[in-house]
């Protein structure tokens, strides 16, 4: 869409941070650096709106890559809408207990992350008729300066806290080069989701983020 915001650089740190790579279903291994759908999923976090959406246009390395190895207590099961309506129609308990549907699951993390992240919004489908671009810039720029949000900012875990604040250029980007293959964009949400892939490359310690392709799985 040709109307979007302005670009917002935002600093993104923590101490502990975990993008899970998709092809590793039990164990926990993360992506070196965030994919763009977590980064959105911060931004969302902040301001959500139906009639716009977060596309993430550079990313920019602030602290080098450091790992974390560890293990923790995870539930195996998941929790199902349908159980649980079928336990509301018919009254019965729910007998759940964690200590018998409990395993230890290796994580490799990331530690002390130090990001620059820029972005811009866009508008959807859903605008209404009195949306405009600045409507939503101020919305952004208050909870920003208040330090609001719809729900905690983390970095792909609700363990792993994530501080948000405007970046004005210190600390620099890292003199940092390295290509880490293909990496998750987004899912194309749909009749059947679809996860979009980018071949993500850093020069200079800065990651392009190329724009979400309209269709295809691949962004060029």
């Amino acid at each position: 869409m040709a109307e979007h915001s302005r670009q917002y650089s935002l600093r993104m740190r923590g101490e502990l941070a975990c993008f899970a790579r998709p092809e590793l279903k039990t164990e926990r291994v993360t992506y070196s650096i965030p994919t763009p759908s977590a980064l959105r999923g911060i931004l969302e976090a902040i301001l959500w709106k139906p009639a716009v959406r977060w596309c993430v246009d550079e990313i920019q390395l602030l602290r080098p890559i450091r790992y974390l190895q560890f293990r923790r207590n995870e539930v195996k099961s998941r929790a199902s809408d349908v159980a649980a309506n079928a336990k509301r129609k018919t009254g019965d308990a729910w007998n759940y207990y964690a200590d018998e549907d409990r395993a230890q699951r290796n994580t490799i993390a990331l530690r002390d992350v130090d990001y620059a992240v820029t972005a811009h919004m866009e508008f959807t489908a859903r605008r209404g008729a009195d949306d405009s671009v600045r409507k939503f810039e101020e919305m952004f720029e208050r909870r920003m300066e208040k330090g609001q949000y719809v729900t905690p900012p983390v970095f792909g875990c609700r363990e792993f806290p994530a501080i948000v604040e405007p970046y004005l250029g210190d600390p620099p980007a890292l003199d940092h080069k390295e290509d880490f293959g293909w990496m998750l964009h987004d899912i194309r949400f749909g009749a059947e989701n679809t996860p979009v892939f980018f071949h993500a490359v850093m020069h200079g310690g800065r990651l392009v983020v190329p724009p979400f392709p309209e269709k295809g799985d691949i962004a060029a």
